[in-house]
């Protein structure tokens, strides 16, 4: 993967977006210093195909930010792939769409990336917009995650112990420490892990994919840090939201292909069919509601996303 040259650029900032327009100024306008980039940092965005003008929203107010305007929708992993190709920092920034920063987290997890060379890593505490705090810090999941995070059983037992001990609940959130893996909304990377590790796994169009990468950089040595001191503001899912059955989709193949990968392809047919089954049990349960007469139109949208994930299967890569 060719890189260009590093002199003069501390950190590359990439955002790939799809369809949040507004969202987007506001991010770029919390980067930017007035109406430039920063000394030492460079923005770029790739834009995949967006409906909204996004691209054109960019071209003619963000004369200083980098665009690269895709002419089909990339995912998060190859759209982060494709703007990270052309970054220059010492390190990489990857950050969400529907991000606003508090302060200046990029170069508080710059400087804390400098003195810590052992991390490869790091990424800062997430906030909703009311500003209570959004969960960010995961432990690598196991076999017992799979069924309980996440699927019917979660939303049966929220409080279930693997959840919980999933998302790192028996720590606070407060303090600097190291994890096994952090939500890739706002992840800071030092190019020499990235170029050790590689590039994210474009197999992931969305979801898990930097939990994958993540893995890869823990195996090869380096560290993972959570860093509370930094805080990005998260509106979380803007874009995935408007496609509902395919957001759906998307992150319980993603799901498979990772327990297919780490824990074999048996665990993974195995959590497939399991996840299937959930999704039966739902269309028949919102069929029923729909024959009663309860909140038909509701009843008619879920039914009819919880048929595209039959229909699906939850097999091969989703685009």
């Amino acid at each position: 993967m060719a890189i260009e040259s590093t002199q003069g650029c501390d950190v590359s900032c990439v955002v790939v977006s799809w369809n949040v327009r507004d969202l987007l100024r506001r991010c770029l306008r919390s980067l930017l210093d007035g109406t430039e980039v920063p000394p030492g940092r460079e923005i770029i965005v790739v834009d995949c195909a967006s409906s909204d003008g996004s691209a054109d929203m960019v071209r003619q107010e963000f004369g200083s930010v980098r665009l690269i305007a895709a002419t089909d929708n990339l995912g998060y992993a190859r759209g982060n792939n494709t703007g990270l190709a052309l970054a220059r920092g010492r390190y990489f920034m990857v950050l969400n769409p529907d991000t606003e920063m508090v302060g200046d987290p990029l170069g508080f997890l710059a400087a804390y990336l400098d003195e810590h060379p052992e991390v490869g890593a790091a990424g800062p505490q997430l906030c909703y917009p009311d500003g209570s705090l959004q969960s960010s810090r995961r432990r690598f999941p196991t076999l017992l995650t799979a069924f309980w995070e996440s699927t019917l059983l979660h939303q049966w037992f929220p409080d279930n112990r693997f959840a919980h001990r999933y998302h790192v609940l028996d720590r606070p959130p407060t303090v600097i420490q190291p994890v096994d893996w952090l939500v890739g909304a706002a992840l800071m990377i030092r190019r020499t892990a990235w170029e050790r590790v590689g590039p994210f796994d474009e197999g992931y169009f969305m979801y898990f994919e930097e939990l994958d990468w993540c893995r890869r950089c823990r195996d090869a040595g380096w560290q993972i840090h959570y860093v509370p001191q930094a805080q990005i503001i998260h509106h979380e899912g803007k874009s995935s939201e408007q496609v509902a059955a395919a957001r759906a989709i998307r992150f319980q193949r993603s799901k498979v292909r990772y327990f297919s990968r780490y824990h074999g392809a048996v665990w993974g047919e195995i959590i497939r069919l399991f996840l299937l089954a959930t999704y039966a049990f739902q269309l028949a349960e919102e069929t029923m509601k729909w024959l009663m007469g309860h909140k038909s139109n509701l009843r008619r949208e879920r039914m009819s996303a919880y048929w595209q994930v039959l229909r699906s299967g939850l097999s091969g890569t989703p685009r």
